[in-house]
């Protein structure tokens, strides 16, 4: 029986690209197919942790979990994004034919620098930057990420000699840079320039269906990359290259490389059998490059990569740290802790009008003081989905809610009955909220439900973002770090307290934890596109 496959989507132009090409392919077959687009993992729900699924890959993970869930019948990615041991019940249910598998340096002015001892060339990922020194050893490497229309108008942006990219990326999208060179010379990613289709292991008519696509040498070659690389344990966090293709003579070629993070140690191993007998090629491949030096080499790496380059200043919860990219280090610590304060019970058992909550820690801070039953509150106004939705479990029906404390101030001098607020708050509390109220002649009762300590810790020199939920949190590491790192914020007002110490500040898409790692992993994807 037929029935319409769902093709699980990003909103990204290459992620779109990609799905519509296999929807293409798929209806020219004769199937019906509809693209259906699937929000981040935090807004998934799961009645399962992702590490009990098996899920990990963060360029994947969005579309696994949705497919897990049934809300597609197939996930589309680039191939070389895809961690080498997918998720229980996803197997791999199609690979259409590889496009071109080259790095491009894109560059500008004129290549006189390829013969220079000085050149600045910009790439995100580790195998691009250690092949590039292992070649060129006096120049300089600097970070490149973000999707490839924003990493092409950052070399066009600054005074860099070029920047790397992978040439079929930039075919998909029709994206063209003045200069360009083909560098025949560098290893590829495992598997890049290939697109890998995903199902659900039990759905006969999905995998029957993408079977049809499969272009068989491309699976052979790419896997045989992908093993090579499982076998190797590297991942993100590795330079690791390899290609395999297969000649005229019907002859399996393969190329593996493994080079240290700073280019100056390279192993490399190329194998060769018939086709129907290069089984063990990539175990062959691998071996060679380990008993070569190459599991001193790892370890080397493995050490240099353990440093924390995320740090959190709110305590994060074991699935929360399995959000993050594989190759992030991450720590976390509270650099605030809160305590309820005793209020006066004639305070809140009478009835008031108008009472704004701008913090789950208000509501529970509350809660100690009073029960839910007794409370004579007319209309709840909070800041956040995560207040409300803990108000109306535990209290009552919210008024209205805002993202922010300024928006939540604004939406009550334009609809609010009445002329006074009841606030319930923290010794450190914000000034826009009460401000605003008071520039448009509203009297706000503050009373401080919670007292909040910042208690700073410390962090190391590794270190190069962190995660930020508060401004009392930004003036708590403050207090013992200097302002020389990436700040990720929660929200506007956060980042607001961020851009007066801090040069470079994001602010989450969504207000909450989910929001701020998908911040972070977006930032610090390894630019391979």
């Amino acid at each position: 029986m037929s029935k319409i496959i769902r093709i699980g989507t990003r909103d990204s132009e290459l992620a779109l690209w990609q799905a519509n090409a296999v929807k293409n392919q798929l209806e020219a077959l004769g199937h019906q197919t509809t693209l259906v687009p699937v929000k981040s993992t935090g807004d998934i729900v799961l009645d399962k942790p992702l590490y009990e699924l098996g899920v990990t890959g963060i360029f994947t993970k969005t579309l696994d979990v949705a497919m897990l869930n049934g809300d597609i019948d197939i996930a589309v990615h680039s191939m070389k994004d895809v961690p080498t041991a997918l998720p229980k019940g996803i197997v791999q249910a199609a690979v259409l034919k590889r496009a071109n598998y080259l790095d491009i340096l894109a560059y500008n002015d004129n290549e006189e620098f390829l013969g220079g001892r000085d050149a600045i060339i910009a790439t995100g990922s580790l195998r691009r930057k250690a092949q590039w020194l292992n070649r060129y050893p006096t120049h300089t490497v600097v970070d490149l990420r973000g999707n490839i229309n924003s990493r092409m108008q950052k070399l066009n942006d600054n005074d860099w000699n070029g920047a790397i990219f992978a040439a079929a990326g930039l075919d998909r999208i029709g994206l063209e840079h003045e200069n360009t060179i083909g560098l025949t010379w560098m290893v590829p990613a495992p598997a890049q320039g290939a697109i890998m289709v995903v199902a659900l292991e039990n759905d006969e008519y999905v995998l029957e269906a993408c079977a049809q696509m499969n272009h068989e040498a491309t699976e052979i070659c790419t896997g045989l990359e992908r093993e090579f690389l499982r076998i190797l344990e590297g991942g993100c966090t590795a330079p690791i290259g390899a290609l395999a293709y297969i000649n005229k003579e019907e002859e399996v070629k393969l190329k593996g490389v493994l080079l240290s993070l700073d280019g100056k140690k390279r192993l490399e191993a190329e194998f060769a059998e018939p086709l129907g007998k290069h089984q063990n090629m990539a175990r062959d491949c691998a071996n060679s490059i380990l008993a070569r030096g190459g599991k001193r080499l790892m370890g080397e790496i493995l050490n240099s990569s353990t440093k924390t380059t995320i740090f959190s200043t709110k305590k994060l919860t074991q699935n929360q740290r399995l959000q993050f990219k594989d190759d992030l280090h991450v720590a976390s610590e509270d650099f605030i802790k809160t305590s309820p304060t005793r209020i006066p019970l004639k305070e809140l058992k009478t009835e008031i009008q108008n009472v704004v909550l701008t913090s789950k820690n208000a509501v529970e801070a509350l809660l100690t003081n009073i029960s839910a039953n007794e409370l004579k509150f007319k209309n709840i106004y909070c800041v956040g989905r995560k207040t409300k939705r803990l108000v109306e479990n535990r209290i009552g029906k919210v008024t209205h809610f805002e993202r922010n404390a300024k928006k939540l101030a604004e939406h009550l001098v334009e609809f609010m009955d009445g002329t006074e607020v009841t606030y319930f708050c923290s010794n450190i509390r914000l000034d826009d909220f009460p401000k605003i109220m008071k520039d448009n002649n509203i009297v706000v009762h503050e009373i401080e439900t919670y007292r909040t300590k910042l208690t700073p810790i410390e962090i190391e020199d590794s270190v190069e973002g962190v995660l930020f939920f508060s401004p009392s949190g930004v003036e708590s590491y403050l207090q013992k770090n200097k302002a020389n790192k990436i700040a990720y914020c929660i929200g506007e007002t956060t980042a607001k307290a961020a851009r007066v110490h801090f040069q470079e500040v994001k602010v989450a898409k969504i207000p909450d934890v989910s929001g701020v790692i998908d911040l972070v992993n977006e930032h610090f994807k390894i630019a391979n596109s």
